[in-house]
């Protein structure tokens, strides 16, 4: 255990992230985030849509585990127990968590920025997920691969040690050098849904909370109607008492031609069943994710088929092949800093999306085929 002798000895100071915003007078500093104002809609969308935040956890989730795996036992040992204890930020530990919150990024903005934080022996120490308002994204001298940037006050300048830095975009572009979200396309139809969930509650508000017109018509003798303002602030008196008498009973009396209508009544509420479903079916679809995963039961016999399931599982697997080269970065960083040579191998846990009644079935027919064939070798 000579390995984590030395990356645990006294010498742990860890250094502050250099994509780490340190302006302290963000006010003051124009509001460019990569580049892509839209970020602000983004958060704003999973605050407003509820389903949009879910599904973004349901496919980090899905996403699933690893491990790594090296030449030497030994050594892969050592480095997964290592990476599992490794501090990623906040209270949370562990390269997993790491993982997470650098997939969450990657499907809300689309790119994706995180950082190998070392001590002041060059040791990893932590990682980073950077924030993406401050980060800006421009073409490297080469013309051909992007040059990370975190904006200090007014002027980007670019990382120090853009070797420590892990950038990673999804669908992006061409010619562009920042991602696109799994949300692009939903701004248009989440503000349809937003507008039909304010017109229900205002709605309700209306119809629910029952509003009254007390109307007096004055009749034609003279007398009537020279006192027609008097009687008519009388009833309002009354009508108002009588309506903040709360829980007790009380009834209204008054003379003269007098009526009473409820506000609203005659009105009807539209029925909002079919277009709600149809927005989001739309922002469902731009998920990937079958809707009763998202607790969403449009079909009382809709369950999971296996062409849904390995639709769903090539999807993920897209994920993973974004984040694989993140993860062995990290690996192999930590093994060069320790003089070892051993290349490492990234080993996602299988993508379980069927039912369990299918899982005992797949088991019972593997089962049952295994025996078939000792019973054909023992007869040979």
């Amino acid at each position: 255990m000579g390995i984590f002798n030395k990356l645990f000895s006294a010498k742990q100071a860890v250094s502050t992230p250099q994509t780490y915003k340190k302006n302290p007078f963000d006010a003051l500093d124009g509001y460019t985030p990569l580049g892509n104002p839209q970020t602000s809609l983004y958060r704003s969308l999973r605050e407003a849509i509820p389903v949009i935040d879910a599904a973004i956890y349901k496919i980090v989730r899905l996403t699933g585990g690893f491990r790594i795996e090296c030449g030497d036992p030994r050594v892969a040992g050592e480095l997964n127990d290592f990476l599992g204890r490794l501090p990623v930020g906040g209270n949370q530990r562990g390269i997993e968590a790491f993982i997470s919150t650098y997939l969450e990024q990657l499907l809300t903005f689309g790119t994706a920025v995180g950082e190998i934080v070392t001590d002041t022996d060059g040791n990893l120490a932590a990682l980073y997920n950077a924030d993406i308002d401050f980060i800006e994204l421009r073409r490297a001298k080469d013309g051909f691969s992007a040059e990370v940037c975190v904006r200090d006050f007014h002027t980007p300048r670019p990382v120090p040690y853009p070797e420590l830095v892990m950038l990673s975009v999804l669908n992006p572009e061409a010619g562009r050098l920042a991602g696109n979200s799994i949300m692009k396309g939903m701004p248009f139809v989440s503000d349809i849904l937003i507008k039909i969930y304010n017109t229900i509650g205002i709605n309700w508000e209306r119809v629910g909370n029952v509003r009254f017109a007390v109307t007096y018509k004055p009749q034609n003798d003279v007398m009537d109607r020279a006192y027609a303002k008097d009687r008519a602030q009388q009833v309002a008196r009354e009508w108002s008492e009588a309506m903040q008498s709360g829980n007790q009973i009380r009834d209204f009396v008054a003379v003269g031609d007098v009526s009473i209508k409820a506000i609203g009544a005659d009105n009807q509420i539209l029925d909002s069943e079919v277009p709600v479903r149809q927005m989001l079916e739309q922002i469902i679809a731009k998920t990937g994710l079958p809707p009763f995963m998202l607790g969403l039961s449009w079909s009382s016999t809709e369950r999971m088929s296996s062409q849904q399931a390995d639709v769903l599982t090539s999807e993920l697997e897209a994920y993973r092949r974004i984040l694989t080269p993140v993860i062995l970065k990290v690996c192999n960083y930590w093994l060069r800093s320790n003089g070892l040579k051993d290349e490492p191998a990234v080993v996602w846990d299988d993508i379980t999306l069927q039912d369990e009644v299918e899982l005992a079935r797949a088991r019972l027919y593997d089962a049952q085929s295994k025996r078939i064939e000792q019973e054909l070798d023992k007869n040979e």
